[in-house]
């Protein structure tokens, strides 16, 4: 995990993760103008899933599957949905809260979909949703979404622009609506977060 500081398009505050699509929350400042040699893109190139048959060998003591393995695999999906957007390498910044709405069974068929939900200067979104398949009864279940801040990084191993990407379809609009109010509302938290740690340093 990368710990060098964000731009201006990421906070490392925690969010509520919401029961939305892939990408509901972002926090990123709008890059409109694209970085030199970058070129049009591809609006598919900003989503992805993968999904994977849970076996045996990834239960934990509980007979469920382990927590930290789902979230390898967040981790996974988020780069390659990042890298594949930025045509970087990009890494970690920070990862909002995960919750575990329910547990994920041994058999199931488990559906991990990202999107880029809002570019900043050096740094994305993405959103990661995911849902669980009983393949006996066909029931889907939403067990938990997340969101991660990327950054993408260059040969030298500093911070590189990113390409903007902008909603095309209603839903992304909405989304990407709700992602502003909701960075406003990080902010607040980061300030008061601020002032309550330096409260308790005298």
């Amino acid at each position: 995990m990368w710990r060098g500081p964000p731009d201006d398009a990421c906070s490392t505050a925690v969010a509520d993760p919401s029961d939305t699509a892939p990408g509901e929350d972002p926090e990123m400042s709008t890059n409109t103008d694209p970085p030199a040699d970058r070129g049009s893109r591809d609006d598919d190139l900003h989503r992805l899933s993968m999904t994977i048959l849970m076996t045996p060998d990834m239960s934990n003591f509980a007979g469920n599957v382990h927590g930290g393995l789902l979230l390898k695999y967040l981790d996974q999906v988020a780069y390659t949905c990042a890298t594949r957007w930025a045509r970087t390498y990009a890494v970690t910044l920070s990862v909002d809260q995960v919750v575990f709405r329910e547990p994920v069974h041994v058999g199931e068929l488990v559906t991990f979909q990202a999107s880029v939900n809002r570019t900043g200067r050096t740094s994305m979104e993405i959103g990661v949703r995911v849902t669980t398949q009983d393949l006996v009864s066909q029931v889907v279940r939403h067990t938990n979404s997340c969101y991660f801040t990327m950054v993408a990084i260059g040969p030298d191993r500093r911070p590189v622009e990113v390409p903007p990407w902008q909603p095309r379809t209603a839903e992304e609009r909405r989304r990407h609506e709700a992602a502003g109010r909701r960075r406003e509302l990080r902010r607040e938290i980061e300030r008061a977060t601020t002032e309550i740690r330096a409260a308790t340093e005298h």
